[in-house]
């Protein structure tokens, strides 16, 4: 692997470990591809890594689960191929519906199952309502928002700069 490859592929890797939804070894699996004029065979990506092709299989799978990469068939060849995905817009709306709105969606029904199990004579039942309120309407608009951006639509940015946060006094 040459030097501009190697900047990059470390790079992907480093970022790609810290985002929550890929691992290092699958940061640097997309980066190798996305820097190639022609699909790669798992032994390819292998050996452009220095690691086993099992290895390489199994962290490819999730690749192609988030759609940031694809098998494709080269013909003549029996074996499986792979190139990264140049549709930045599709995935961003593929990790953000399955990763981030589904965390917003826990907290959500988290918030509604609270609510839920107040009653009259819960202590700081008060406090307790309008904390959930304010985590629910932030929340809320954020996934109201990811919901737009992963659909294509516009969301105006004063949506959520309305939501005032409860503040210490």
């Amino acid at each position: 692997m040459d030097n501009v490859v190697s900047v990059f592929v470390d790079g992907l890797g480093t970022a790609a470990a810290t985002s929550g939804v890929l691992t290092q070894l699958q940061g640097r699996i997309f980066a190798v591809l996305y820097l190639q004029q022609r699909a790669l065979s798992l032994d390819e990506i292998a050996a452009e890594l220095e690691q086993s092709k099992s290895n390489i299989s199994v962290n490819i799978r999730g690749l192609v689960d988030w759609h940031l990469v694809r098998r494709v068939t080269v013909s003549g060849s029996r074996r499986d191929h792979y190139e990264a995905a140049t549709d930045f817009w599709r995935v961003m709306q593929e990790i953000m519906e399955r990763r981030f709105r589904w965390n917003l969606r826990q907290v959500l029904a988290t918030a509604a199952e609270t609510r839920r199990a107040l009653h009259a004579g819960s202590k700081n039942r008060a406090f307790v309502t309008a904390r959930l309120a304010a985590l629910e309407g932030f929340f809320g608009a954020v996934d109201a928002g990811l919901g737009a951006f992963t659909q294509g639509e516009a969301f105006a940015p004063t949506t959520l700069s309305n939501i005032v946060p409860l503040r210490r006094r």
